[in-house]
C-alpha cells in the first residue's frame, strides 16, 4: 500500500479563452464585446498577462510492504507554473475592492446578466427603453453622488509591521504612481519614506523583510569621471543616475545586485548610443530608437526615420535631407505665430488646426476658418478653455458618541 503526500491547489487563473467561456456561462456580454472588454481591462492596467516559473516542492511517499515494514522516501514536483495567464494587478485589486464596497448591486454578476436580458427585450419591442434607463440610472446616479461625498480614496493599505530603527509603521499601499511601501504616515510631523515595489512584487504578498529591503535604495555605487553613480527605483522602473543622466536598467536586472562595474558599463553604452553621428548647422545630430521607431535628434527636434532609409547606414546626405524636410514641414505647418506671446496656430491632422501655447494645445473643429484669426481672438479661446481651479472640499467632522 502506498501513501502519497498531496497539497491543495488554487483554481487556475483565466486565459483569454477561458475568461470568454466564463462570461458566456454567466450571460455577460456578447461575442462582439468580449475582445474589447479584455483589451480595456489590460489597457487600464487592471489585469496583465504573466508568465510565472514554477517552484520545486518536496513531497513524501510512504510504502507499506507485505512484511509490515513502512518505507519513507521523498520526491519533488514543479508547482505554480503559469503561462500567458491573466493576473490582476495591485491597481485592479484595489479598484475591484472599492467597487464591491460601494457598488455591490452593479458588481453582481446577476445584475449584469439581467441588464443584457432587458436590452434584448428592448430590441424585440417588449420593453420601453426610457423605462429601463430610468429604473437603472436614477438609483445608480444617487449611489455615485453619495460615494463622491463620503468615500475616501482607495489605497488598498496593508500593514506589514514596525520599523526597528524609527518605530514607525511599515505599510504597503497603492500610490499615485503605482504600488509602494512606506515607513511612517502623512499625518506625522516627519515626512514618511517611500519605496516603489518591484515588478514581480505585489501589495497582497510582499513580506515585511522584502519591504525593508526596498529601502536600501537609492544606493551610492561610487564615483566615475568625477560624477556620482547612484542606482535607484523610479516611476518608470529601476535606473542608474550619472550626473544629470538617467539610464534605465535592462529588463530583469535587479537594482539591488547592480555594482559599480555594471553601472559603468551601462554609462559607456549610453554614451556610445548618444554620441553625435553628424553635425548640421553647428549642432550635433544623434540617433536612437523610441516608442514610435527609429529617429534622429537635432536642435531638440525628433525626426522619424522611415523605412526608405537604411537606418544602420545613414549617409550624410540622408541626414541633411531628413533635417531640411522636417524644418520645411514645421514652417509650412504654422499659420500664425505671435512670438512675444508664445502663441501659435498650427495645422493638425484631418484638416483641423491647433492653438498652441507652451504645453497647452487646443484642437479646433474642422469647420473653423483660422486664416483671419487675430491675437485677441486666439487669447479669448485659450482663456475659455483654461482648466478651472478646483477648490478642495472640507470633510464634515463626525461627532464622537
Amino acid at each position: 500500500m502506498t501513501g502519497l503526500e498531496r497539497f491543495s491547489r488554487p483554481s487556475s487563473r483565466y486565459t483569454e479563452a477561458s475568461l470568454v467561456k466564463k462570461l458566456e456561462e454567466l450571460g455577460i456580454g456578447r461575442p462582439s464585446t468580449y475582445a474589447p472588454t479584455i483589451s480595456t481591462i489590460m489597457k487600464r492596467n487592471y489585469v496583465e498577462k504573466r508568465e510565472k516559473e514554477g517552484i520545486k516542492r518536496i513531497y513524501q511517499i510512504l510504502t507499506l510492504d507485505n512484511k509490515d515494514v513502512i518505507k519513507q522516501e521523498t520526491a519533488s514536483e514543479i508547482t505554480g507554473a503559469e503561462k500567458n495567464k491573466l493576473s490582476p494587478t495591485d491597481l485592479g485589486l484595489v479598484v475591484t475592492d472599492f467597487l464591491k464596497l460601494h457598488f455591490e448591486k452593479v458588481m453582481d454578476f446577476n445584475f449584469t446578466a439581467k441588464i443584457e436580458g432587458e436590452l434584448d427585450e428592448i430590441a424585440a419591442g417588449k420593453l420601453k427603453w426610457s423605462d429601463m434607463l430610468a429604473s437603472f440610472y436614477e438609483p445608480f446616479h444617487t449611489t455615485i453622488e453619495h460615494t463622491l461625498e463620503t468615500a475616501e480614496r482607495a489605497k488598498g493599505e496593508r500593514e506589514l509591521g514596525f520599523d526597528a530603527v524609527t518605530g514607525k509603521k511599515v505599510i504597503a499601499r497603492m500610490g499615485r504612481y503605482g504600488p509602494m511601501v512606506q515607513i511612517g504616515h502623512q499625518d506625522e510631523e516627519e515626512k514618511p519614506r517611500f519605496a516603489k515595489l518591484k515588478a514581480s512584487q505585489s501589495i497582497e504578498t510582499i513580506s515585511f523583510e522584502e519591504a525593508l529591503e526596498l529601502f536600501k535604495l537609492p544606493k551610492d555605487l561610487g564615483v566615475y569621471k568625477g560624477e556620482d553613480l547612484i542606482v535607484n527605483n523610479g516611476r518608470f522602473g529601476p535606473y542608474v543616475k550619472f550626473g544629470d543622466k538617467f539610464i534605465s536598467l535592462p529588463k530583469g536586472l535587479d537594482p539591488m545586485r547592480v555594482e559599480i562595474e555594471d553601472a559603468i558599463e551601462l554609462v559607456k553604452e549610453k554614451e556610445a548610443a548618444d554620441a553625435p553621428i553628424y553635425e548640421y548647422d553647428g549642432l550635433p545630430v544623434q540617433k536612437g530608437k523610441g516608442r514610435f521607431g527609429p529617429f534622429i535628434k537635432w536642435n531638440n527636434m525628433f525626426i522619424n526615420v522611415n523605412k526608405k532609409y537604411d537606418w544602420d547606414n545613414l549617409s550624410d546626405t540622408d541626414i541633411v535631407t531628413l533635417i531640411e524636410e522636417k524644418i520645411q514641414k514645421e514652417i509650412d505647418k504654422v499659420i500664425h505665430h505671435w512670438e512675444a506671446e508664445g502663441i501659435k496656430v498650427e495645422k493638425a491632422r484631418w484638416g483641423r488646426h491647433n492653438i498652441v501655447k507652451g504645453k497647452t494645445k487646443i484642437e479646433l473643429p474642422k469647420t473653423v476658418d483660422v486664416s483671419g484669426f487675430t491675437l485677441e481672438e486666439v487669447q479669448a479661446i485659450i482663456e475659455k478653455n483654461a482648466p478651472k481651479k478646483k477648490t478642495a472640499k472640507k470633510k464634515a467632522t463626525t461627532k464622537k458618541k
